[in-house]
């Protein structure tokens, strides 16, 4: 029903910044919640922002509020994720998900997910 692509993604120095944008099909975009999450091997996936529907503020993890921002394109279908002065924490798979019925930061919330991103952060 729902598809969602992620892009974006490579190998970094620490201090640098990637734009991760994930682009979806099959819904109006204008009513997708949109959610950013990463997993590195062995642990939970952990939220890192969200752009929701609604007049509802985007929400951006503490662990990278500061640093990563937001931007929606409904022209485009895609929600950006703008990646500045990374570390090599932010290592991870980044997913780009999805939801029509509601909105949060837990990852049970969403029903669609795309493929994932690599993102890498060396020393």
């Amino acid at each position: 029903q729902v598809q969602l692509v992620e892009s974006g993604g490579g190998v970094v120095q620490a201090g640098d910044s990637l734009r991760l944008s994930c682009v979806a099909s099959g819904r109006p975009f204008s009513r997708l919640t949109v959610g950013w999450f990463r997993q590195a091997p062995g642990k939970e996936r952990e939220f890192v922002a969200a752009s929701f529907w609604t007049n509802t503020p985007d929400n951006i993890a503490d662990s990278v509020r500061g640093r990563f921002t937001l931007s929606r394109d409904s022209a485009r279908n895609s929600v950006s994720l703008q990646m500045n002065s990374l570390k090599p924490d932010d290592t991870g798979v980044y997913y780009c998900a999805g939801e029509l019925e509601g909105y949060g930061i837990a990852h049970q919330l969403y029903t669609f997910w795309g493929q994932g991103t690599q993102v890498t952060v060396s020393t």
